[in-house]
């Protein structure tokens, strides 16, 4: 239906009596003729949704150089050619930026299928009223006033208000998060700003037909459906910053500012105190600039990353966006659906109420109980070939409870086949079916509505002895429904009766009533076995758990308080989506904190929950599988898809999906993303204190009129020292105590947790040494000749920074914690990496002709202990800081 007409609507669709409907629409019972549906079809377009503007590959590839350290690295690029003549130096810059991009690439081609996933749902026939006559045509070619026919098993293919309805139930849990199916009423509903989930009235394009049938009119076709407002609002969700981009960005910010006063102080010193030439300071001053660049860094985390994701895979967690790795170590809220997240999705008889008292259902019942009988007679559930249960869920459940306790259904009505039934009628509340017993008699088996039922009964069965139905008992009976109803069961009553025929007057008020109650059957979706596990343990983390569903209040704030989101009575944290509407988001934003339970939302709720805690400044990942979860997960920082009932649009809208739909997989996550940030931290410590040590080098060197390092030798040391170390301390495990902090949160950055200092301090301590080595060389020389005193010094400067940089890549496996806690040698890829370096780092000064390359000279075993002397005391002397900084952090 277009805006236009809406706009002209008083009263919205499910407000209006049917009459009215079918005047608004310009149709009748006996739907359009062909040749108005023509006409509106090229009015209104086909009954499909809109495709969102798609990013071509090429834009895609040209928004990874948007980064600040990705800008600063092109820049260092263009200047080591042009000015500096590096070209190897730019070639590996270059190549390092491109092969960044292509990954991230790849990584996020798919970011933005969701809208193509909700097109391809569209079911592709539907059975209209096109002149009088019952037609199937294509569910595209449906126009707003064709009246549709629904039966089991169809998929409602447009929005339509229901004008008959018999015995309909609808399955909306992908577009409310209702695990209950919806029994549909002919009511006129005289309320504004009613939920989807209690609009009884209606259907809803892509929702099932579970059980019964009916006949709507088409109000909403292709984008004016629900489901289309939620294509709309996915299109429109804003694409948030993942903290580690944030992070990034401000490292590119800070060390483009630190370059450039690095680059601007050499330059003015290296003039004015040693008198060099302008243009050869110039040269000088940028060469150091592109030194201070940790160029291998973006690949560097990018890697770290993709490792992140191979292990999140092999445990149940596909991650779609390398970012989202990071992310969730930051989480500080866990927005998560209920149904088929926190739940199994899937009604479980829980308790009974039989023989005067309330029993679980893992308690041994007879199978012979006249309850367990009605349960499984009263029943229209099927079985598919494979043994599948096909039906109701309510309905299977109670069939399941019967297997179960070795009830097989299929089995007693061969036996006692069903020879009459009263279907089940909303209206009246309850289903009757008859079966020919083998003594000759009849029983008719009757379930509904537990106060409905006993309005019906004359008699109960206790103990295996019928006796009259006294008030104490009807009275005993609707307290056990009360108490069941209020712990979110879906209670239903059972009866039964014999007689000697059919009845020849089908009729209810002759078939469901003298009969004799048999008990009460309790109904829930449970939680996971897993899920109250999982919030606790996220709960310890300082991860705060929010369920958010559109079941009804009741069920909501009993299954979180059985999950422990919230305590048992706690009514005041659990909120529903009428009351949001009732607030402004400034309000709403005010509030947000107090409330841990959303009950009855919609899809515009669940976005304004998610936006609400971001402007708390909090990281927000948001689970979920149905259609209806797509704009929220695309809003959230993390937004995390089921994989197995999980709908297409929810999975494309995610940037991760749990393999195992399990809430306790997201707690894992949350342990492997924090150890993640954890790793990226340690790859950040070292590089930056390996830049800094070399540039102080230089930068102090050049003050001291000395030649320390030539640029081929920065090149090679970045090269084989900061590469493979970098990345292997990306596959450190995570630290014993990593659970035990609370998220670090938005504001949080990559030199927070004592880094930034710990990367002063140790580039300070890397320089210094480099230096003295340098001069203890020149003071005290094994040489005589100018030439071999010189080339000496350089290449004992050279193998003391690079060593000394392996050394200390043992130091960065914890910023706080000693290196004999975290244990030196755990990480076979680290020591494989560290071996790696070692033998390159040796092999050019060793090698004869590979030295002459790199102007080294050969060393003898006294200056050799001096390089290896001055690399390790970089151990002892950070595992003393650390030692006092612990003693300083335990005394705060």
């Amino acid at each position: 239906m277009s805006e236009e007409k809406k706009t002209q609507l008083s009263q919205p669709f499910y407000a209006l009596e049917p009459e009215k409907v079918l005047t608004e629409m310009q149709t009748t019972k006996e739907g359009l003729t062909q040749s108005e549906a023509e006409k509106r079809l090229r009015e209104y377009g086909p009954n499909e949704l809109e495709e969102g503007k798609k990013k071509s590959m090429l834009v895609r590839f040209f928004e990874q150089f948007k980064d600040a350290m990705i800008i600063v690295l092109i820049f260092a690029a263009i200047i080591s050619a042009v000015v500096s003549h590096e070209i190897v130096d730019s070639i590996i810059i270059l190549a390092v930026v491109i092969i960044n991009a292509v990954m991230g690439v790849l990584q996020e081609s798919k970011a933005e299928q969701a809208i193509e996933a909700l097109r391809e749902m569209s079911t592709p026939n539907a059975n209209v009223l096109r002149d009088g006559h019952t037609e199937s045509i294509k569910s595209t070619d449906l126009v707003p006033g064709d009246v549709v026919m629904l039966e089991a098993g169809d998929v409602v293919p447009a929005d339509l208000r229901l004008i008959e309805a018999a015995s309909l139930k609808i399955e909306e849990a992908a577009l409310t998060g209702e695990s209950v199916p919806v029994e549909k009423e002919m009511v006129t509903i005289d309320q504004q700003d009613v939920g989807i989930g209690d609009r009884v009235n209606m259907a809803f394009s892509n929702s099932n037909v579970t059980y019964g049938r009916g006949r709507g009119i088409v109000v909403g076709t292709g984008m004016s459906t629900e489901v289309g407002k939620i294509a709309g609002m996915i299109a429109q969700a804003d694409e948030t910053e993942t903290p580690l981009k944030n992070n990034l960005n401000q490292l590119g910010k800070f060390l483009t500012a630190a370059i450039i006063v690095i680059a601007a102080v050499m330059f003015v010193v290296g003039i004015a105190i040693n008198g060099t030439s302008w243009d050869e300071m110039f040269l000088t001053s940028i060469s150091l600039a592109v030194a201070a660049i940790p160029e291998g860094l973006p690949a560097i985390v990018t890697i770290i990353l993709a490792l992140g994701t191979q292990v999140m895979a092999k445990r149940n967690s596909v991650i779609r966006k390398l970012p989202a790795v990071e992310t969730l170590g930051s989480t500080d809220i866990i927005a998560s659906d209920k149904t088929g997240t926190l739940t199994l999705n899937q009604m479980t008889v829980e308790k009974l109420y039989v023989n005067n008292q309330q029993i679980g259902a893992k308690e041994e019942i007879p199978s012979e109980h006249m309850a367990m009988k009605v349960m499984n007679y009263s029943n229209d559930t099927k079985f598919s070939q494979e043994g599948k249960l096909i039906g109701d869920p309510t309905e299977t459940a109670l069939v399941q409870f019967g297997l179960d306790n070795q009830f097989d259904v299929r089995d007693r009505v061969s036996a006692e086949p069903r020879v009459a039934e009263l279907p089940f009628d909303s209206d009246r509340k309850l289903m009757s079916t008859i079966h020919q017993q083998t003594d000759g008699k009849l029983l008719v088996a009757v379930k509904g509505a537990p106060d409905v039922l006993l309005g019906r009964t004359s008699q109960v069965l206790l103990n295996d002895q019928v006796v009259p139905m006294s008030e104490k008992e009807k009275n005993e009976i609707l307290a056990n429904n009360k108490d069941m109803a209020q712990q979110a069961l879906r209670v239903l009553g059972m009866a039964y009766k014999y007689v000697d025929q059919v009845p020849s007057d089908m009729e209810s008020e002759v078939v469901e009533n003298d009969l004799i109650f048999a008990g009460l059957v309790g109904m829930i979706d449970p939680e996971r076995a897993e899920a109250a596990e999982a919030v606790r343990v996220a709960k310890e983390a300082g991860v705060r758990p929010i369920m958010i569903t559109g079941d009804h209040k009741d069920t909501a704030e009993a299954i979180a308080a059985r999950l422990g989101i919230i305590e048992k009575g706690d009514d005041d944290a659990v909120l529903t989506g009428a009351q949001l509407n009732e607030m402004t988001d400034e309000e709403f934003a005010q509030k947000v904190s107090d409330y841990s339970v959303y009950a009855r939302v919609s899809p515009e709720h669940k976005v304004r929950i998610v936006k609400a805690w971001q402007k708390e400044g909090k990281v927000v990942a948001m689970t979920g599988d149905g259609v209806n979860d797509a704009p929220a997960l695309k809003q959230a920082d993390i937004g995390i898809g089921m994989g197995i009932t999980g709908t297409e649009v929810s999975k494309g809208a995610s940037d991760m999906v749990l393999a195992d739909d399990n809430f306790a997989t997201i707690v894992v996550a949350v342990e492997e993303g924090r150890k993640v940030f954890s790793n990226i931290q340690k790859s950040v410590q070292y590089l930056l204190a390996a830049n800094l040590g070399e540039v102080l080098t230089l930068f102090l060197a050049t003050l001291f009129g000395w030649d320390t390092l030539l640029p081929i030798h920065l090149l090679w040391i970045n090269l084989v020292t900061d590469t493979f170390p970098a990345i292997a301390l990306g596959m450190e495990p995570a630290e014993k105590d990593l659970m035990a902090h609370k998220p670090r949160g938005r504001n949080s950055n990559l030199f927070s947790g004592g880094v930034f200092s710990s990367i002063i301090y140790q580039g300070i301590l890397e320089a210094a040494t480099v230096l003295f080595v340098y001069w203890s060389a020149i003071q005290w020389p094994v040489h005589t000749a100018y030439q071999a005193i010189h080339s000496d010094a350089l290449t004992m400067a050279f193998a003391t920074l690079g060593l000394m940089q392996l050394f200390h890549a043992f130091n960065v496996k914890s910023v706080h914690q000693s290196l004999f806690k975290v244990g030196p040698f755990r990480n076979k890829a680290f020591n494989g990496a560290i071996l790696l370096s070692f033998v390159l780092m040796m092999v050019i000064i060793i090698v004869p002709g590979l030295n002459d390359i790199f102007r080294v000279a050969h060393l003898d075993l006294y200056q050799w202990g001096i390089v290896i002397g001055a690399s390790f005391a970089i151990i002892p002397i950070v595992e003393i800081v650390k030692f006092f900084q612990r003693k300083m952090m335990y005394n705060k």
